[in-house]
């Protein structure tokens, strides 16, 4: 099959076109490569999957629609999979313009070009992020998503929110996924796990916050890529709803989450962390941030229903898997 996928200089995108080359597909990789973080870890990403017969690239950001069209016309993908964006809930708070000009802007330049090379299936990466302030754990597809406490979760609602609007428009096939904390090896360096084992083996403090009472529902990369992969094959219909089903009446559209559905305390995986680097963290316990709230956990009967019971990854080997990879990539 051929895929066109987002934000493969990325994490999550990087590990699913790793996968999907892996398995023989034909994959069109499109990234902006931004300085957000460390441009030389995007760059050793792509230099692996450049290695990968059946691999092509492009770098150009999504905002540029002529060079979005001439790549998604050029590739004529059966999935399109759109994981590329402004990401952090924390950074937003800072960079708004940035946020509305890949997540919406970019978003909505792919569903226009989309719409003229129709593919099977379109598969948007959401966020958890969208349940915002919602008090009712776990939290499920069907749930009221419009509380957002971010302009990241808002970008991504919305984003939702044009995606439906297309499948219903165009009778584009479209699933939205909603990814729950999504750790790994190659890693974001904005992220937890990455910037806890970067201070803890540095033999610096580690700021906690929320004084590490948050729960957070932690999903090991490898397991989202076998459920992206599974879902890629299913793309929705206008029919019947399965039970806790989010899909649409008047389009091929559903949202799901993607999830290990066990949450785990801050704290918790800060143990694991040093169960992993044999390193002992030096707590500087801070209150809440703002855009953060206090715990996350899916509902993944539906998940489940669509693909059959997920792979599930313990926090002690996924962590320990990323330790690892870290002290390789960085000779720690």
């Amino acid at each position: 099959m051929r895929y066109f996928v987002t934000g493969t200089a990325g994490f999550i995108g990087f590990h699913l076109a790793r996968r999907l080359l892996a398995e023989g597909h034909d994959v069109v990789g499109f990234d902006a490569v931004t300085d957000y973080y460390d441009v030389p870890l995007k760059r050793a990403r792509l230099a692996l999957l450049e290695k990968e017969r059946g691999f092509t690239a492009v770098e150009a950001r999504l905002e540029d629609a002529d060079r979005l069209e001439g790549a998604v016309a050029q590739a004529r993908a059966d999935v399109v999979v759109h994981l590329a964006a402004q990401a952090g809930v924390r950074y937003s708070l800072e960079h708004p313009q940035s946020y509305v000009q890949s997540n919406l802007v970019g978003t909505a330049n792919l569903l226009e070009v989309v719409r003229l090379f129709p593919p099977q299936h379109f598969i948007f990466a959401s966020s958890s992020s969208v349940y915002g302030g919602n008090s009712k754990i776990p939290f499920s597809e069907t749930d009221r998503a419009d509380a957002p406490v971010s302009l990241y979760a808002a970008t991504k609602k919305a984003g939702e929110e044009m995606v439906h609007s297309y499948a219903h428009l165009w009778g584009l096939p479209a699933t939205c996924v909603r990814l729950f904390t999504v750790y790994g090896q190659w890693g974001r360096p904005d992220m937890a796990l990455f910037r806890f084992v970067e201070q803890m083996l540095a033999g610096k403090p580690i700021d906690v916050y929320g004084e590490g009472r948050m729960l957070r529902d932690f999903t090991f990369v490898d397991d989202v890529v076998e459920a992206l992969v599974r879902l890629a094959e299913r793309p929705p219909v206008v029919a019947k709803p399965l039970p806790h089903d989010s899909l649409s009446e008047v389009a091929p559209f559903r949202t799901v989450n993607i999830a290990a559905g066990k949450p785990v305390q801050l704290l918790e995986f800060i143990r694991a962390i040093e169960a992993a680097s044999g390193v002992r963290a030096e707590l500087r316990m801070l209150p809440m941030q703002a855009g953060d709230v206090m715990a996350t956990q899916a509902d993944t009967r539906l998940l489940g229903a669509l693909i059959g019971p997920m792979r599930q990854t313990g926090v002690a080997d996924g962590v320990a898997r990323f330790v690892d990879w870290y002290r390789e990539y960085y000779g720690k």
